[in-house]
């Protein structure tokens, strides 16, 4: 891949980083007045038209089975994320979730053995530090959310491990096209034994909308793409400004504060999620030199 490629397909990435992390606050907003599985169903349903238009031709028995595996883990991380944005702030929601980047590696140690580092048990104890904190100021952590947000974080570190095995060995545009429709399957299934029908009104339309074909159709072509051609460690590095962008928006538009403990939790968050990253990089730079 060239330097003007990769350059670009880089400024793609952060762009659809930079419209997850605003959808922390479009989400709680939508879910304020429409279910959780209704919305996760809808949005999931819009997303797989889009990808199905243009990756049903590309689509094999093969691509669909994996993609359609991930699609498994990817629907229970948005369940506990939604779920838990119910009672928790946009702001905390996005902290938590970057900590991804601490379980990444964990389930590729749990999975396929690669080994655990030292740097990443500390990034893992600043990142539960740092998680105490932010709950801890608050509300109960059952009661706020937080821990369902923290499953989120581990569903999503192991849907990264497993696109980064696979993405390699499937057309980017089915790979991806079989994890969003698996997780619609889901959704829908689910729907009519937890909440009644009802048609979004207008507003949450528009949250449908910019959700499903932004954030989830391109949002997810864009990551199995960019997990194919980029080194992971570079695309895992922008994935973690998710969370600078949910805070930056959750100020904004939401009006969320933090306060001097959660700050300082924020900070053991984020510094967990950079050592995690320093770690892989320095890992990665040591076998790129050979011996």
């Amino acid at each position: 891949m060239t330097d003007v490629n990769r350059l670009v397909l880089t400024g793609l990435l952060l762009l659809i980083t930079a419209v997850w992390g605003w959808t922390f606050t479009v989400v709680k907003d939508a879910i304020a007045g429409y279910g959780v599985i209704s919305f996760l169903a809808v949005r999931f349903l819009i997303a797989s038209i889009c990808l199905g238009a243009f990756g049903w031709r590309r689509m094999t028995r093969r691509s669909l089975l994996t993609g359609g595996a991930i699609g498994v883990i990817l629907a229970s991380g948005y369940l506990f994320q939604t779920f838990g944005l119910r009672t928790t702030t946009a702001t905390n929601s996005g902290l938590i979730t970057s900590l991804f980047v601490v379980f990444a590696p964990l389930g590729s140690r749990v999975l396929f053995g690669v080994r655990t580092p030292a740097t990443l048990w500390a990034a893992v104890g600043l990142g539960l530090l740092g998680l105490a904190l932010l709950t801890g100021t608050g509300p109960s952590p059952l009661a706020s959310g937080d821990l369902l947000t923290l499953g989120a974080a581990a569903s999503f570190g192991l849907q990264i491990v497993l696109l980064s095995r696979h993405a390699k060995d499937h057309d980017p545009v089915a790979l991806a096209t079989g994890q969003v429709t698996s997780a619609t399957a889901i959704f829908l299934v689910a729907w009519p034994f937890t909440e009644p029908f009802s048609w979004p009104s207008g507003e949450v339309w528009w949250d449908l909308l910019l959700t499903g074909v932004v954030a989830t159709a391109a949002g997810y072509y864009v990551q199995t793409l960019a997990q194919r051609q980029l080194p992971a460690t570079r695309a895992a590095i922008i994935f973690t400004l998710e969370a600078v962008f949910a805070v930056f928006f959750g100020h904004v538009l939401a009006g969320d504060r933090l306060t001097a403990v959660q700050v300082a939790g924020a900070v053991f968050v984020i510094g967990g999620v950079g050592l995690a990253e320093i770690g892989v990089a320095v890992r990665s730079g040591k076998r790129a030199a050979g011996p």
